[in-house]
């Protein structure tokens, strides 16, 4: 392959709503291009993109594709991207690397749920886009309401580059208003004729083109001095005017294509070649010192690795833009976010599974190698020169929902946890910890889909049967008032005995707090619990009722109690414990008689001071359609959550509530099922908060129930 400069390379990401046509799409792509001879389907199950088993089974993209054209002596990247939200992850990592995203819209459904979704990540990213309207050849297709919805959805910047003459079946043929032509194809498209435009579309496509030509001209002053002084733009100033709009975002062009035919996506390249723009004409990002990437091949090497996969017969590849200097193969260069040296010892140029060999890459082009060491997703790699500047990192969003996950075989446990920890790496949106205090094995996720999808993976790749099962609640356990209890450890078994005897208060804690003046304190011992608030032992011995030596074996049974609530065996936090007498024996009493003592001590003393259950508190967002605000609110309530206000975001309303993380069970199917798909939320742990009454209740019934059953 040709070394293409920076001014030559195109970054594209084709985004939008599952069943849009992306894949079939980018198999057009590449076929006009000339890098395959023969065009895939997605029924077929050949397709150069959707290549993985998963997807052949689901007829549907779940995880984004490197793929590539040569077109007009440029080179156009183009990353395959999922629809469905619960795979936003390989949206929002695409979008991070392309210069433009190709919105593919579906003419018989509108503007869809993908579509709303992958525009909010496009404006985060400040990526510029290019609407391309789909499936015009269906009976359903509506390229009007289309276009109406568009321009609701997304603005008034949305403008028309080219409209259909004649859509639904037997479409095959748009008036371009760039071009002032229309384009008519043969049934099996390809190639189009390109004819005059009839006089019964010439008053309309004049008045089209003049709102494109005053649209163009807006994004540059020259431009509209030349607009007003001419009445009118060239060709070439019109195409100034649309790639400086696109970069801006004051411009978002709207083509037409039937890509299951092959109709209008020649066309769409040659815009793309020559309207969007190259990774140099974008602003410039900056590392985290502040140095500016530039994309100067004379400067020292960064790239950025934005996605990981694990390929037959490859193993892992990393895929990489790079943002300064040229890459050879053999380079050594240093992980700025570890620190360690890193060859890439082969680079590749990747279609899908398909790769070529290349000797360089250049900056603003994406490539790929394999087998790095110690560098993942989000990693930056530099030469030693800039050995610890990083590129800043993708911001992935928090699982929306969570489960716990086990092998159905108990052998297999280490084997499914190597298995989960390596779908971590290749997918940055599932997350899996285990939980010391809940005793589970956490599986987090965008959504039911994402989880079971792993599942899948799991069980038809690895090899390893595994289950998902609800998670538990980290609850918290605290008091509400000053205890007091004796406890004496005593046993006699022959020989020596044990025997300890611990007198203890309890009280809750609070921040600047005063000891009580009932007992005097000669020593506090803190904890700063890991789980949250703090364990104080105040030491209020007089006489040597108790030998200071034991007093680490009590603040040891008082930590087991912590860690093991006497409500629920939850965390228990915020308590503050005076030791104020006690009895020793001169042989029998020790360090473990003491632990037990003050262990017992303390849970006679606790659920007499007016104990509490402490649930976790969630903030979450919800943006959703105005018409479906009503129903979703109902549901939070339902959910015992506090709203705490409402305020437009676009088109689309915010909901921002508390919510018990114990009621937010399903919470994405339930949002999904109430506003058929259009709506998405996120969530961050807020507070602690007591639990009502009658759920305390519950819960203390449930864990005598549990304990019963294991005795």
């Amino acid at each position: 392959m040709k070394v293409y400069q920076t001014d030559e390379i195109r970054n594209i990401a084709l985004v939008g709503g599952a069943k849009a046509g992306k894949t079939t799409l980018s198999e057009c792509m590449m076929f006009e291009a000339g890098v395959i001879n023969r065009r895939g389907t997605i029924d077929d199950k050949n397709t150069v993109s959707d290549y993985r088993e998963i997807e052949h089974e689901r007829e549907n993209s779940v995880s984004s594709t490197v793929l590539y054209a040569e077109y007009n002596n440029k080179k156009i990247n183009i990353i395959d991207t999922p629809g469905f939200d619960d795979f936003v992850g390989e949206v929002i990592s695409a979008l991070k690397v392309a210069d433009t995203g190709i919105m593919v819209i579906n003419a018989q459904n509108g503007v869809e749920v993908g579509a709303e979704i992958s525009w909010r990540y496009t404006s985060q990213h400040n990526t510029p886009v290019v609407f391309a309207v789909n499936h015009l050849e269906h009976e359903k297709s509506n390229f009007e309401e289309t276009l109406r919805q568009l321009k609701a959805q997304f603005g008034n910047h949305v403008t028309l580059c080219q409209y259909p003459v004649n859509t639904g079946i037997g479409f095959n043929t748009v008036i371009d208003l760039i071009k002032m032509k229309m384009y008519k194809y043969a049934e099996d498209g390809g190639k189009p004729e390109i004819l005059d435009i009839p006089d019964s579309e010439k008053a309309k496509a004049e008045d089209l083109q003049a709102q494109l030509i005053e649209a163009a001209a807006e994004n540059d002053e020259a431009l509209m001095e030349v607009f007003f002084e001419n009445g009118t733009l060239t060709e070439e100033e019109m195409l100034k005017g649309i790639k400086e709009g696109l970069i801006n975002r004051g411009m978002f062009p709207v083509f037409c294509i039937n890509a299951k035919h092959n109709m209008g996506v020649g066309r769409l390249l040659e815009f793309i070649t020559n309207s969007a723009p190259a990774p140099n004409e974008m602003p410039a990002i900056k590392t985290e010192s502040g140095r500016e990437l530039t994309y100067d091949p004379n400067d020292q090497v960064t790239l950025f690795v934005f996605k990981t996969s694990i390929e037959s017969h490859l193993g892992e590849v990393s895929f990489f833009k790079v943002y300064s200097g040229e890459v050879t193969e053999s380079i050594d260069l240093v992980n700025a976010n570890n620190g360690t040296k890193e060859r890439l010892s082969q680079l590749f140029i990747m279609a899908g599974k398909n790769r070529e060999k290349v000797s360089k890459i250049m900056p603003g082009d994406i490539g790929a190698t394999i087998k790095l060491k110690n560098t993942a997703t989000n990693d930056t790699l530099n030469s030693p020169k800039f050995g610890d500047d990083v590129i800043p990192p993708i911001e992935f969003p928090e699982p929306k929902i969570q489960m716990a996950v086990k092998a159905v075989n108990q052998g297999d446990e280490e084997k499914l946890n190597v298995a989960l920890q390596e779908m971590h790496k290749v997918d940055k949106t599932f997350r899996i910890q285990y939980s010391k205090e809940l005793k589970q094995n956490i599986a987090g996720g965008m959504g039911e889909l994402h989880l079971n999808l792993i599942k899948w993976m799991v069980e038809n790749l690895e090899k390893i049967p595994m289950e998902y099962y609800p998670t538990k609640i980290p609850y918290r356990e605290t008091i509400t008032k000053k205890a007091k209890a004796v406890y004496r450890h005593k046993k006699q078994s022959g020989g020596a005995g044990q025997f300890g005897e611990v007198h203890m208060m309890i009280e809750p804690y609070s921040e600047g707090m005063e000891w009580t003046t009932e007992f005097p304190v000669r020593g506090t011992d803190e904890v700063k619990l890991e789980w949250g608030g703090k364990l104080i032992m105040n030491n209020c011995i007089v006489g040597g009722a108790i030998d200071a030596r034991f007093m680490p074996a009590i603040m040891k049974g008082l930590m087991e109690k912590m860690e093991n609530g006497p409500l629920t065996g939850s965390y228990a936090r915020d308590i503050v414990v005076y030791i104020y007498d006690g009895k020793m024996h001169p042989v029998d009493s020790n360090e473990i008689s003491f632990k037990l003592a003050a262990r017992n001590a303390f849970k006679e003393a606790f659920k007499n001071a007016g104990p509490k259950i402490l649930e976790p508190i969630y903030d979450v967002e919800v943006i959703v359609p105005e018409e479906k605000m009503g129903d979703v609110m109902t549901d939070l309530q339902g959910r015992r959550a506090v709203i705490m206000g409402m305020e437009a975001d676009g088109n689309y309303q915010k909901i921002k509530a508390k919510v018990p993380l114990a009621e937010m069970n399903r919470y994405s199917t339930a949002l999904s099922s109430i506003t058929s798909g259009r709506a998405m939320y996120s969530l961050k742990f807020a507070e602690y908060a007591q639990v009502p009454g009658d759920v305390q209740t519950a819960l203390l019934k449930t864990y005598e129930e549990q304990l019963a059953e294991e005795d």
